[in-house]
């Protein structure tokens, strides 16, 4: 990563702690304050030393000052405890605002788009890469302030005490940050080939172990397997680069506050014996002085330590958002303008598409010319083999593919329509069914009706009822992460009823019944043939022997519209439907 890009990446960065500022601002004002307690018990702590030794005053003279000095111990700590409280609160604000503009980002590009990656890479980004950011915002931001205010108040109260000390601290103070940034800047590279490599290690580990099955078949078990070992040794290897990085940082900061904290030591030894003969105002060198400089030293280095030892925070920060930032940018141009029409649509509405071809975001054409019309309460199945164009026509009328030509909806062009007032008009079912929420009832309400007379009603319609009973609680049972408590027909099942409970105006269903024992095709057809006498319903299916129940079907091939028309009629005219008909009885498969 060249040296431009790091500038570009490391101002993203700070523009983001906008989300967080008023607790970074509160992390600074302890930190400061923190910095004061510490003058104050430097100071107070030198003047004892300096009664108590050199002075020989009574210790019950110094009663207060050694209160005083417990105090700053006990108040130091309280402020360290509550900024680390307030940068965790900062990190984790600006955190969530990432990932709430992620997911958002990605709803609107809709599963069309996402489905371009594998699923490992999202929670890589999601989780690994945003969650590297948490140190940047928590320390290393309100320690970048720090680091340049607590040098200057310590070079503040030392000058008038002795201004050799001080020079000597002034002079090295630089070599510090320089080293760092040097350090730094490889360390940067590091971290961002370490998330490359975690992310296509993540991706392809999940995708392996989705086709296990399908591995197992071909005997290609141990050759994937080896793949992945070799993956993992990289990541390893990339992973001890980076600690390497880190290592090597905190010992080129630790060896040059030593070597000026010795040269420091030398000259107030020196000053002492009698052999130096400067940096004093008045007088000779005292105690008190030597001992205020001494321990204040450690003290005017510690922020720029502290800084160098948070500096691989900004490494990993840096290297998570090139991802993320890259991923920002890209589907900024790839989402889908939309308007922000919200048509009164309550009392239903057509669609009528004239020359619409449906498009991938940079323009590739997936379906089209397409001229159809839906009429309100109709009912479309839309057949066709697979490739033939039917997802892609689903997702368009879904919003998540662009397209060229008109979709009117009523007399309205979808592209102009608002997104969320479009979509809350839709049910969809897809092959495979996603539960979120934590229980089925949740899962099943998440459109926000909670009529329990409905409910039930839906509960019975889809087949859910009779599964319910064998659960351990009921419709408040846990689904699990990706419905792992309940079987594919059970999870597909509570989708249908999810759907059925939704007001809508146009239910959308992508091969509901794929995947499916004969059982719960069953009962999900059966619910959802039902259902779809209560609005329009456009079904894609490769199943041939129900298409008689339906009002209207499209033939699909190639992605246009070669037919289109009721059972009765496409089965008696010789064309493309009727000799699928002949050649594959009741399945497009």
């Amino acid at each position: 990563m060249n040296k431009t890009r790091q500038q570009q990446l490391t101002r993203w960065l700070k523009s983001q702690s906008v989300h967080g500022h008023r607790w970074l601002r509160l992390s600074s004002l302890l930190g400061t304050l923190s910095a004061l307690l510490i003058l104050a018990q430097a100071w107070f702590l030198a003047s004892l030393l300096q009664a108590l030794i050199i002075d020989h005053l009574p210790r019950e003279t110094q009663r207060v000052d050694f209160i005083l000095l417990l105090a700053c111990f006990a108040a130091r700590a309280l402020l360290a405890w509550l900024r680390e409280k307030a940068g965790f609160k900062a990190g984790q604000a600006i955190r969530l605002a990432l990932r709430k503009r992620v997911l958002d980002r990605l709803t609107e590009l809709g599963p069309a788009w996402i489905q371009g990656k594998p699923a490992g890479s999202w929670a890589t980004l999601l989780l690994e890469q945003i969650e590297e950011m948490q140190d940047y915002y928590a320390r290393y931001l309100p320690q970048m302030m720090l680091a340049g205010v607590i040098p200057c108040m310590v070079l503040i109260l030392l000058f008038p005490v002795n201004w050799a000390a001080s020079l000597i601290l002034l002079a090295t103070a630089p070599l510090i940050p320089l080293f760092m940034a040097m350090v730094g800047m490889g360390a940067a590279d590091a971290n961002r080939r370490n998330f490359l490599a975690l992310g296509r290690l993540s991706g392809q580990f999940l995708d392996r172990l989705r086709g296990l099955e399908t591995l197992r078949l071909f005997n290609r078990a141990k050759a994937e397997t080896e793949t992945i070992r070799d993956a993992s040794e990289q990541f390893r290897q990339r992973t001890m680069e980076v600690l390497r990085m880190a290592f090597l940082s905190s010992a080129v900061l630790e060896f040059f506050a030593s070597i000026s904290i010795a040269l420091i030591a030398v000259y107030f030894g020196f000053s002492y014996l009698g052999v130096f003969d400067f940096g004093h105002y008045s007088g000779p060198v005292t105690l008190f002085a030597g001992f205020l400089v001494l321990i204040l030293a450690p003290e005017f280095y510690q922020p720029l330590r502290d800084l160098g030892a948070f500096y691989h925070a900004k490494a990993q920060a840096v290297g998570g958002a090139d991802a993320l930032q890259t991923f920002l940018e890209e589907s900024e141009d790839a989402a889908i303008k939309r308007g922000e029409l919200k048509p009164d649509l309550s009392a239903g509405f057509s669609l009528i598409a004239r020359d619409m071809t449906v498009t991938t975001t940079d323009g590739t054409v997936l379906a089209g010319p397409l001229n159809f019309e839906l009429q309100p309460g109709q009912r479309i199945a839309v057949v066709g083999q697979s490739g033939a164009g039917k997802t892609s026509l689903m997702n368009a009328l879904l919003g998540y593919l662009p397209y060229t030509g008109s979709l009117l909806v009523n007399d309205t062009e979808l592209r102009d329509i608002d997104q969320d007032h479009w979509q809350a008009q839709l049910a969809w079912v897809g092959q495979n069914p996603h539960l979120p929420a934590n229980t089925l009832r949740e899962n099943i309400q998440l459109s926000g009706n909670h009529d329990e007379t409905r409910l039930q009603q839906v509960l019975e319609l889809a087949g859910v009822n009779e599964f319910l009973p064998r659960l351990p609680a009921g419709l408040d049972s846990e689904t699990g992460d990706q419905a792992a408590r309940l079987s594919v027909g059970q999870a597909q099942r509570v989708a249908v009823a999810r759907a059925l409970m939704k007001p809508c105006r146009l239910m959308l269903l992508d091969e509901p019944d794929a995947s499916l024992d004969a059982q719960s095709e069953q009962h999900v057809n059966h619910a959802l043939l039902q259902a779809s006498h209560d609005q329009s319903t456009l079904l894609i299916t490769h199943q041939l022997d129900r298409l008689a129940q339906w009002d209207e079907i499209w033939l699909m091939r190639n992605g246009t519209l070669v037919q289109q028309g009721d059972w009765a009629t496409l089965a008696d005219t010789p064309g493309p439907f009727a000799e699928l008909l002949a050649q594959r009885g009741g399945s497009l498969e």
